[in-house]
């Protein structure tokens, strides 16, 4: 293949702002239930185990959708599926603010949970079309960078989540004795408005065929294209293949497990923040309790955003200069999720030292993050012009692990706390509470434990359904001088390109 002289545009890393905002967006509205809970549990009078509900009424409806909704994107493409999911979450995250408590506090309690299944729907599709868009729209030595550029972003998000909300968030007094009320429903509603708005710009600019875009030149198709054709004949998908590739299940069993842990982030943190260590904002606006608050819950995230996008320019540097894209990808993994099970157990240590346990959560969730530029760039390593419903795999199963967690997080610190009234024997209730956690945070450490198991039994070179331009396997002892190493990606740098346009092809994205 000869690419044109000329030098390609940039006209794909639209796509990639477009899928940052979006990742955003998806972690202001679900970082904000978290976030509230607090405030939630008290106004509704939850226990531990109805919150878990609540929590895993999200992560099982996202966990369920993400095939169908990541087929949905290979079959229609990214441009119409995220139009869709996008409207119909940002429409549930509005309908969380409209619910009130009733006289009879199941009814409630079933509209929030109906609700929160509902926009778990809808947020499924998120993050399989975004790597259905970027299966279209950028070459495989880019992939891991913007993937872990979108974690960041949504990373980042989530982190200042807890600002946003608090600043949001005003109190007023009633009755006669003066109760505090706290107003968090029109947060849902400002949240809601942003997807709305996202939906209406992506619509206008976005094109499924980069070759439909205005602004984009013949270098800039061919260095997407990268040697592969694209697919225009009708999508078949190779279900069988799917489900019986041991490849793809070692991918999702680890996503498994490193969902089942890094779920407390956005779900019992800020409540354990707050009725464990006693951080809370107060009521007053940017005092230091305020910003000790927001700063404390969304540390973990803020942490992680950094991580995300140090993990996807590794992993596509050691695959740049080494062309092994089996331990491009496996490295990574092993590194990150084995140093955050080590800080799940240290924390163990430290849970009543609020800046100890919480830096040590944070640094849980930088290792753990560190694997997602990896993790996803897999998916579309294995997945190919399948990429959208290996993803949608992958994050299904993932999310069985966190909807476990929300349930079994709650269980467990209930069955601790089982027949101690917290009133009368407020003691003895704390020391059971402490004990539950701390089998929590094992369970947690362990699960990242098996995450490594499966990176190292994971290979990014073995596709779900092999196409003629993958690198053939060259049998052992074959003399060739140009065979490529175990695991590796051969360029596909033609011998008439200009420097410029090589240069173009090797720098980082």
């Amino acid at each position: 293949m000869t690419l044109p002289e000329e030098k390609p545009t940039n006209v794909r890393y639209g796509v990639l702002g477009f899928a940052c905002v979006l990742s955003m967006i998806t972690y202001l509205d679900r970082v904000c239930f978290g976030t509230v809970m607090p405030y939630i549990e008290r106004e509704f009078k939850l226990t531990e185990g109805e919150k878990g509900w609540l929590f895993t009424a999200f992560a099982f409806a996202y966990a369920a959708f993400e095939v169908p909704t990541g087929w949905l994107g290979d079959k229609y493409g990214a441009r119409i599926t995220l139009v869709r999911v996008v409207l119909w979450w940002s429409v549930f995250t509005a309908l969380t603010g409209a619910i009130y408590p009733t006289e009879q506090a199941f009814v409630a309690f079933g509209l929030m949970l109906t609700v929160r299944f509902l926009f778990g729907i809808g947020e499924a599709g998120a993050y399989p079309n975004i790597a259905r868009a970027f299966h279209n729209w950028f070459p495989f030595e880019e992939r891991g960078f913007a993937k872990g550029a979108v974690w960041m972003a949504g990373r980042f998000a989530g982190g200042i989540t807890a600002f946003i909300v608090y600043a949001l968030m005003y109190d007023t007094r009633s009755g006669d004795a003066g109760e505090v009320q706290h107003h968090w429903r029109h947060i849902f509603f400002i949240f809601g408005a942003i997807g709305v708005v996202w939906c209406i710009l992506w619509w206008w600019w976005y094109r499924d065929d980069p070759g439909e875009k205005s602004g984009v030149n013949a270098a800039e198709i061919a260095l997407i294209h990268g040697g592969e054709q694209p697919h225009n004949e009708p999508l078949v998908v190779p279900w069988r293949k799917l489900l019986t590739s041991t490849n793809l299940w070692f991918l999702c069993i680890m996503y498994f497990c490193a969902a089942y842990g890094w779920y407390l982030n956005i779900t019992y943190f800020p409540g354990y923040l707050k009725d464990v260590l006693k951080i809370e904002p107060g009521t007053e606006k940017w005092t230091w309790q305020f910003w000790q608050a927001s700063l404390m819950v969304g540390l973990p995230l803020l942490v992680g955003s950094v991580s995300c996008l140090i993990g996807g320019y590794l992993t596509d540097a050691f695959i740049q200069q080494t062309g092994n894209r089996k331990w491009g990808r496996r490295l990574f993994g092993v590194i990150g999720h084995g140093l955050c099970a080590a800080c799940y157990f240290a924390a163990i240590f430290y849970m009543t030292s609020p800046w100890m346990f919480v830096g040590l959560i944070a640094f849980a969730a930088f290792w753990n993050d560190l694997t997602m530029g990896a993790a996803w760039a897999s998916c579309l390593d294995i997945g190919k012009r399948y990429s959208g419903i290996v993803a949608g795999c992958m994050n299904t199963v993932g999310n069985l692990g966190g909807a476990l967690a929300g349930v079994l997080t709650g269980k467990i610190l209930d069955w601790h706390t089982a027949g101690i009234d917290r009133e009368t024997h407020a003691a003895a209730h704390a020391i059971a509470k402490d004990q539950g956690w701390t089998v929590n945070i094992i369970l947690w450490g362990s699960a990242y434990c098996l995450a490594v198991f499966c990176w190292f039994w994971f290979d990014a070179t073995q596709p779900i359904e092999p196409v003629a331009s993958d690198p053939q396997p060259v049998s052992p002892g074959t003399p060739s001088a140009s065979a490529p190493p175990d695991g590796a990606v051969t360029p596909a740098l033609p011998s008439t390109a200009s420097d410029g346009a090589i240069r173009d092809l090797e720098r980082p994205a």
